[in-house]
């Protein structure tokens, strides 16, 4: 007999860039969530050179950056489309532990341990330098910001279809706290005339 009174899972849809360290932050505390709230947690690629790729105003730096991203994004792209959407969060581990605690910048290094680590397969790195899987990749990062807007960046979450930029948090909360937060943050972004609410960050990305 099916239990009339049991509720389904929280759906949450999760759009990042494996080379966001904010998006790694709230990563940890979406997992964190997910072993004390019931959630169906579902994880998409976007890209920040997509999102930046028709500004004149970015940095040296950030321009650098940027073709090392696209290569990360196009690999979550691809292992989406070849290995379906159950390959996504273990790469995604995988990747971020490396870039972002690990400190590396050595992509190929870098995505060759992350297959090998998620079980996948060696000659998957080689979409990162292809446009084989550029529309999907395309495809995702528009269905994840177009539900937020031009203005903001990675992570974006959705909530039942309800979506919201970040939060952009340091470090990522344990145990009750990030319940708490969860809670606050989902009961702020339920409402519809609600848009925004921010403070400059004082700190960076702290993964410890």
């Amino acid at each position: 007999m099916t239990d009339m009174n049991a509720t389904a899972p929280t759906r949450v849809d999760f759009w990042f860039d494996p080379s966001c360290p904010w998006a790694w932050m709230t990563s940890r505390w979406i997992d964190e969530v997910a072993a004390l709230r019931d959630l169906d947690v579902h994880w998409h690629i976007m890209s920040l050179a997509v999102l930046n790729e028709d500004r004149d105003d970015l940095s040296d730096h950030y321009r650098e950056f940027l073709p090392r991203a696209r290569r990360y994004a196009r690999l979550v792209a691809a292992v989406t489309e070849v290995e379906g959407e159950q390959a996504v969060k273990p790469l995604y581990d995988a990747l971020g532990t490396r870039i972002h605690p690990g400190g590396s910048t050595d992509a190929d290094t870098v995505m060759r341990e992350a297959l090998a680590e998620a079980g996948l397969a060696a000659e998957l790195i080689a979409h990162a330098d292809t446009e084989e899987y550029e529309p999907q990749l395309r495809a995702s990062h528009a269905e994840g910001i177009g539900r937020v807007g031009q203005d903001v960046g990675t992570p974006v979450i959705a909530v039942e279809g309800t979506a919201f930029f970040g939060p952009v948090i340091s470090p990522a909360p344990k145990g009750e706290q990030a319940a708490k937060l969860w809670d606050g943050v989902v009961a702020v972004a339920a409402y519809d005339g609600f848009f925004e609410l921010k403070r400059s960050r004082t700190r960076g990305p702290q993964f410890d």
